[in-house]
């Protein structure tokens, strides 16, 4: 064939945004609204893959994809937790960098675009994150260091970070808005299901630590983290999953009588504020996986 009539194959998407919602349609509006600003601003529409994971809403979020025509829906019948429902994304994800986002996060329009480049040219790193802001500008990232079985007390620690400095190194930023590499997420084998809705992220995180590979956050890379719209893990079986992902988190890692201890700590503390129904979740090894809607 000559050479001016070969046709270049189109790029697929150097980065998939993994967004996770529940009954949260406004959030999910405005947070696809800025994933889509990002796309425009590239002249290459297809980089940028949309996925929203949703876990069984009934305030119109699975309909999204008829407002934002680009992005695909992944529509769970119930709330399967954020450990599945992060999964079962990233292994629909076509890209190599998968960016786990919240849908109370809203990216500025060079956010992801930086983010990857950063990633890509980093061998060191298996995960980067931008800074999150709230509405004013303030600093709002919540950076904790991974716990050990004798420091978690049940509370994670908020640890200070340089903003002056081009790049810091952090332990577990959590997952509002991180960019890690998909080659990494497999290698581990997608996230641990023994997790519910909470802690998969920090057994990421120890997961990259020790792989001696690096988390960095740029604090010149920015995103505005608005107020939360996540079901309040406060009561009951969100509160159980928190406390028994926190148990199965230090049994993984610091053996098995160290999380069976923890358990029975937070099995405790639930039966002294007399929270019988985090108390049955908590003894009966409950979490939030689908089950819960039976």
């Amino acid at each position: 064939m000559p050479e001016n009539l070969l046709v270049e194959e189109p790029l697929g998407p150097r980065v998939s945004a993994i967004l996770v919602g529940l009954n949260q349609i406004d959030a999910l509006r405005r947070a696809i609204a800025a994933l889509e600003r990002s796309i425009f601003n590239d002249p290459d529409r297809e980089r940028l893959e949309i996925l929203v994971v949703d876990l069984g809403s009934q305030d119109g979020s699975p309909q999204l994809d008829t407002e934002f025509t680009q992005i695909v829906t992944l529509r769970l019948p119930h709330n399967f937790g954020a450990t599945k429902a992060m999964n079962i994304a990233a292994r629909t994800a076509k890209a190599d960098l998968l960016f786990y986002l919240s849908p109370d996060v809203e990216v500025s329009p060079d956010t992801v675009r930086k983010l990857a480049d950063k990633l890509e040219e980093d061998p060191d790193a298996s995960a980067v994150c931008p800074l999150l802001v709230d509405e004013d500008g303030k600093p709002a990232s919540r950076i904790y260091e991974l716990p050990t079985a004798d420091s978690f007390k049940g509370e994670m620690p908020v640890v200070a970070i340089d903003l002056d400095v081009e790049s810091v190194d952090v332990e577990y930023p959590g997952r509002e808005a991180l960019l890690v590499r998909k080659q990494f997420v497999k290698g581990m084998n997608y996230f641990d299901e023994r997790y519910g809705e909470f802690w998969a992220d920090a057994d990421l995180a120890m997961k990259i630590r020790r792989g001696l590979k690096k988390i960095r956050l740029y604090p010149s890379i920015q995103a505005v983290k608005h107020a939360d719209t996540s079901p309040p893990a406060t009561k009951g079986l969100l509160a159980a999953d928190r406390a028994g992902g926190a148990a199965s988190f230090i049994g993984k890692y610091y053996g098995f009588m160290a999380g069976l201890g923890f358990r029975i700590v937070a099995i405790l503390r639930a039966l002294g504020h007399f929270d019988f129904k985090q108390l049955i979740a908590l003894v009966s090894g409950q979490k939030i996986d689908g089950s819960q809607e039976g």
